[in-house]
């Protein structure tokens, strides 16, 4: 298992840094009803001002992937959002744990409502796991662009802080869970929220930052 995982991470350093060949990466699909496919521009846009402003070569059309499909080795970093229910079965959490263990990273954002069900549904992926939430310190918040204040409040939820929480093996952060931010619909094109140009490019902002800290692990 242990030269199987490294073989992974390999996999993905070579993709990372070709020269000439885009990393691509992925919408996660998952099952139990909640809409996996909401914020559908969100992705095509943090991709594009992260190759924009970050100098990253990043496909710029993000690919689906089934929790549970070996294809999701394809991916160095896999996106999921959404605002309902989330099922993962015991071999989806056992695929998404060994990609993760591997050297992949998920970042899932909380729409508004999947927040029970994704805390619930990674305590199969990490039984022995809890997540910490991370300082406005936190090197995430500090790239590019510096959050000194941490995560941004995107969209008003339940009047809630926004919260970033993170999951780690040893000292790398393999999953990130943003909370009461919505940084997805920041993402999204204008004309889906009517937000006003600043909230968007600091969405972005906060969105390129994670880009960049996941590709500088």
């Amino acid at each position: 298992m242990k030269s199987f995982l490294s073989f992974i991470f390999v996999v993905f350093i070579l993709s990372a840094s070709g020269q000439n060949q885009a990393v691509k990466i992925a919408l996660a699909k998952y099952n139990g009803g909640g809409d996996w496919y909401s914020d559908p521009t969100a992705l095509p846009n943090l991709i594009e001002f992260c190759n924009q402003n970050l100098n990253t070569n990043i496909n710029p059309e993000p690919s689906t992937v089934e929790i549970g499909s070996p294809e999701i080795f394809n991916y160095p970093y896999v996106e999921m959002t959404g605002h309902g229910n989330v099922i993962f079965s015991e071999s989806e959490a056992i695929n998404l744990r060994i990609y993760l263990e591997g050297g992949g990273f998920l970042h899932c954002d909380d729409n508004y409502g999947i927040d029970e069900y994704f805390r619930r549904e990674m305590k199969k992926v990490f039984p022995d796991k809890e997540f910490i939430e991370l300082p406005p310190s936190h090197s995430i918040f500090h790239q590019k662009y510096n959050f000194n204040e941490g995560l941004p409040k995107i969209h008003e939820h339940d009047n809630k802080r926004p919260q970033a929480f993170g999951l780690f093996i040893e000292d790398r952060m393999v999953c990130l869970y943003t909370y009461e931010s919505d940084l997805g619909d920041g993402w999204e094109d204008e004309a889906v929220h009517n937000d006003p140009y600043e909230t968007r490019e600091k969405a972005l902002k906060m969105g390129a930052n994670i880009i960049s800290y996941v590709f500088g692990q």
